[in-house]
């Protein structure tokens, strides 16, 4: 089932998607444009822990021109830099090079504390789809980006859609695709990651408890450009949906 969580009629609503149009708790049945869209994600009372992989991917880290990592390379993320689908996300005017990082999205269904990788699949609960700006003036070191590389806020849009892990049948296995203005610039398949998500669940629960609502952010392959005010980029994965987002000058 494609879970959403949305702001209508002056009230948010959780939802699912029901023959292309969204099925409200209440049963009432909106329009996916009547309503706005928020990350497809349920309140947890305490600070929900974000853990973003970088160089996941090893044509990306070639792209950069670094070797592949041999331990994952991750940062934590604040949640005010989530926003939804079809919102907007700021790019600072000063900035030369800011660009999408179309990625699967890892979302913990119930705690998990060191887990055994062929135990792992057990502890998601979903996938959706992220992208995760980064802005290149500010890069000091990609094995510790900064602050204002990833934490900015609306710097991270996700969703539309929380997908039940039951409804996917092999999460690494699915095709990536990134559009700017309808023009295809990223593609590429999760069974590329170094680190896969059953690795991740080990590695993580190994050192430190996931809770349910954590988030993986799993990385992105090559292709990644300069994004503009005005560009309309969708980060698209298959099976778990297409995410839009338009970017604004701040």
């Amino acid at each position: 089932m494609k879970h959403a969580r949305i702001l209508f009629e002056n009230a948010v609503h959780d939802a699912v998607e029901d023959g292309g149009r969204l099925r409200l708790a209440d049963g009432r049945q909106v329009e996916a444009d009547a309503v706005s869209w928020l990350p497809p994600l349920k309140p947890v009372p305490r600070p929900r822990t974000i853990l973003a992989l970088g160089l996941n991917y090893a044509d990306h880290a070639k792209e950069l021109e670094f070797k592949a990592p041999e331990e994952p390379l991750v940062f934590v993320k604040g949640e005010s830099t989530l926003t939804g689908h079809r919102q907007l996300t700021y790019r600072p005017s000063e900035v030369q090079f800011m660009h999408y990082e179309c990625e699967l999205v890892i979302v913990v269904g119930k705690t998990a504390k060191k887990v055994k990788r062929d135990d792992a699949y057990d502890f998601i609960g979903g996938y959706t789809v992220a992208n995760d700006y980064a802005i290149r003036d500010y890069l000091e070191n990609w094995y510790r980006p900064n602050l204002r590389v990833k934490n900015r806020d609306t710097c991270t849009p996700i969703g539309p859609w929380l997908v039940d892990a039951k409804d996917v049948a092999d999460p690494m296995a699915l095709a990536l695709s990134t559009t700017v203005n309808g023009k295809l610039t990223q593609s590429g398949n999760t069974k590329d990651m170094i680190f896969d998500a059953p690795f991740l669940i080990e590695y993580f629960s190994a050192f430190m408890t996931l809770q349910p609502g954590d988030l993986i952010l799993t990385g992105t392959p090559d292709g990644v450009v300069d994004c503009r005010p005005g560009d309309v980029i969708v980060t698209e994965i298959a099976q778990i949906g297409a995410l839009v987002n338009t970017i604004a000058a701040a």
